[in-house]
């Protein structure tokens, strides 16, 4: 199905199924632990051997060599791989590193060695026997210290440039000139990477944690050097990914290589040192921002440049792309510059880029209307744009982004809100309200599905889309109920299988909006199939309550599928919708926390989203990706950060215990609004992605609390005590 224009009236509009608060068709699987992770297929797989993978104990340099005799004679062992050993490999291009290293190491953990034995603790206790000897070379593990030699973009990514940007920003009557850093985050899945595979004959099945079917097959074979057609990739279930698992990682490459040397499956699963280290992480940022306004506030000019680091080869965060269509201003610079570093490989965290840059940009937009006199809320109303500030001729397909403010503040009580900071006591509390713009551009890329439909009115449907704990499986299942007018109780969801059609996968808050879109299109044809067979009109045809109703005739659904099952497959093509609007989701998110006066210890006492973000296809599952990445945006603000270690370039906190996330404790009750947004522009769905948008701009608005509650303006995260101590006094 092409997708050419704007969506008129279809079947989606009546609601019945889609738009329903229901609960998550998969839910009784995963709370009875019934549902199968990728570790766990040994159940269904016999004679399965574990592997052990030994990650490089240095950050650069080579290998002098792998002893490995000890290991080869300890109890079970079977096989230990090394490069040296598993013959040549390909490299896909979605890696920056090669999975497999040696001699050369190109970062810390590194996976240089697999050991596989009978058992896990075999494995793992012959990993401890292997010796590695090294040649450390001098390595630049320092953003900080890389920045003032990187002065220009890189060749692919130049500078975005509006007007004049210098002669306005001089002429400003208000002006901010400020930086802002952010650290290294890791993504902290809650499963870690895992992977088994088996061969048969030169036909591979891996079962892994992926959250991107079709490239995970397509980056294996290349890497493995065989035909993708003899790559089966599964993978149903997935226990959060943010990101991390959007590539082929080293557990899948090395589970492949350890069976096809034993001739049997094996598991491998990445320890939890390793995964910080040996798979991909958010990089850190330093973001230079200046914004000149009038006095009346409008900005008449703003620029925003960030600093990030990666291995050779690598790509940078790309945090300044919000500020290009967030706020108005004729005279504009963007420009993105990249350090090279001998940290692992920095890549996409959810919200890549976005999240990042509104930490910054909204620290900084409430620092200007400060200076300007003006709330802040009010400062962002003055400010809003119905066009692309980059190109004036292209218009925003739906921009609520007013209507976020606005709703935001009259539910929160901003019009309570003390102006001047730490004026709010509560006892030895200094309390604060705070607020930040929500923005994460819409996504849109080509996804299939395949549907069936059974005699007895079942619809299945098949698609290689993957849910990483975010409810694919329940939107899914609700648009193809309501596309065949059918109960949710009669749709069956089969997902993350290769042998099915490919979708857009999950990631970039893509994942809702183009699979359903799929899913609808496989619909549109099967409609079409049962109106053929039971010879009713197509275009007048009503599919409701299990039947379909044409013609003043009325015949169950399941009839059309007498002599055998129907089946349909489509996919999604969207034209140019995408460039002749632009496509984005905004929110307004508000925060109240309380500072106490003595230790700077930070308490978020209530926490509020406003979103705007197309039709919201479950307000159930939306709303709780919205608080999880809510929850996100707390951790970024007060406590999430990978420590790096300059000297040796690794992170050292690479660990649940060393690196912390918020729990149960550190959240209040949050509070989730949707506003009525369908955009017909987005997809037939008329959806666009929510689950990131609630993490972009939230650690801002808590940034912005902590001042109005303390006065305390920090402007490197994570805002720890030791940031706030030392202002702390005076308020005392």
């Amino acid at each position: 199905m092409k997708f050419n224009k704007p969506a008129s009236d279809n079947p989606i509009d009546r609601q019945k199924v889609v738009s329903q608060p229901r609960d998550r068709i998969d839910g009784p699987l995963k709370t009875t632990g019934t549902a199968t992770y990728a570790y766990e297929w040994h159940q269904e797989v016999e004679n399965v051997a574990y592997g052990f993978v030994i990650g490089a104990g240095i950050a650069k340099g080579t290998i002098e060599n792998i002893d490995t005799a000890a290991a080869r004679q300890a109890p079970g062992v079977l096989t230990i791989l090394t490069a040296e050993n598993v013959g040549p490999l390909g490299k896909g291009e979605m890696n920056t590193a090669t999975l497999l290293g040696g001699p050369t190491i190109e970062h810390y953990h590194q996976a240089i060695a697999l050991v596989v034995a009978q058992t896990f603790e075999q494995a793992r206790a012959a990993a401890g026997l292997v010796r590695v000897a090294y040649r450390r070379e001098a390595g630049d593990y320092s953003l900080a210290a890389a920045k003032p030699h990187v002065t220009t973009p890189p060749e692919d990514t130049p500078d975005s440039v509006t007007g004049d940007f210098a002669t306005a920003f001089a002429a400003a009557e208000v002006q901010l000139d400020a930086t802002y850093t952010t650290p290294d985050q890791s993504h902290i899945a809650m499963e870690p990477h895992a992977s088994m595979a088996a061969w048969e004959g030169e036909k591979l099945t891996l079962w892994t944690s992926n959250q991107m079917i079709a490239w995970c097959r397509k980056e294996l074979a290349a890497t493995l050097q065989i035909d993708k057609e003899n790559v089966r990739v599964y993978s149903p279930y997935i226990g959060g990914g943010f990101g991390s698992k959007l590539f082929l990682r080293a557990d899948a490459l090395l589970a492949a290589l350890g069976a096809r040397a034993i001739q049997r499956p094996v598991k491998v699963m990445l320890q939890r040192p390793l995964v910080a280290n040996n798979t991909t992480h958010r990089p850190a940022t330093i973001q230079h921002i200046r914004i000149g306004t009038d006095r009346q506030g409008r900005i008449t000019a703003i620029a925003h440049e960030s600093w990030s680091g990666n291995l050779p080869g690598g790509t940078p965060e790309t945090a300044v792309q919000q500020t290009n269509y967030l706020y108005a201003g004729a005279n504009r610079l963007t420009g993105l510059r990249l350090a090279e570093l001998d940290l692992p490989e920095g890549n996409a965290m959810r919200a890549p880029g976005e999240a990042a840059g509104m930490l910054a940009l909204e620290i900084a937009i409430d620092e200007i209307a400060e200076k300007a006199g003006i709330d802040p809320v009010e400062f962002r109303i003055l400010n809003d744009t119905q066009v692309d500030p980059t190109n004036r001729e292209r218009f925003f397909s739906r921009r609520q982004f007013v209507a976020c403010m606005r709703q935001g503040a009259e539910r929160f009580g901003w019009s309570r809100r003390c102006a001047t900071p730490a004026q709010v006591r509560d006892g030895r509390w200094l309390v604060g309200m705070g607020v930040a713009a929500g923005f994460r551009n819409n996504i849109v890329s080509e996804s299939a599905a395949r549907v069936h439909l059974d005699a007895n009115g079942v619809v299945t449907v098949e698609t290689d889309m993957t849910d990483i704990g975010t409810g694919s499986y329940t939107i899914i299942g609700q648009t193809a109920a309501e596309m065949m007018g059918v109960p949710l109780e009669q749709v069956v969801v089969r997902l993350g299988d290769s042998d099915f059609p490919v979708s857009a996968g999950s990631g970039g808050q893509w994942g809702a909006n183009t699979s359903t879109a799929g899913v609808y299109a496989a619909c549109v044809k099967l409609r079409d199939a049962v109106t053929k067979k039971l010879g009713l009109d197509p275009d007048t045809a009503e599919f409701s309550d299990g039947k379909v109703i044409a013609q003043g005739r009325t015949v169950a659904l399941g009839d059309a599928a007498r002599d055998g099952t129907l089946t349909a497959e489509d996919s999604i093509e969207f034209g140019d919708l995408d460039k002749q609007f632009q496509q984005s989701t905004f929110a307004g998110h508000f925060v109240e926390v309380g500072v106490d006066i003595a230790t700077g210890e930070v308490r978020l006492r209530r926490m509020l989203a406003v979103c705007a973000a197309g039709r919201i296809l479950n307000p159930k599952t939306a709303r709780s990706q919205v608080i999880g990445a809510m929850t996100m945006g707390a951790g970024a603000a007060l406590m999430e950060e990978l420590a790096v270690d300059t000297r040796q370039g690794f992170f050292v906190n690479h660990d649940m215990v060393g690196y912390e996330v918020p729990v149960h404790a550190d959240i209040p009750d949050q509070e989730v609004i949707f506003l009525d947004d369908l955009d017909p522009v987005s997809s037939p769905m008329k959806a666009k992605g929510v689950g990131e948008l609630g993490l972009c701009g939230v650690g801002a608005a808590i940034a912005n609390a902590i001042y109005n509650a303390t006065g305390a303006r920090v402007r490197e995260y994570p805002i720890t005590l030791d940031k706030l101590l030392a202002q702390l006094p005076e308020l005392a």
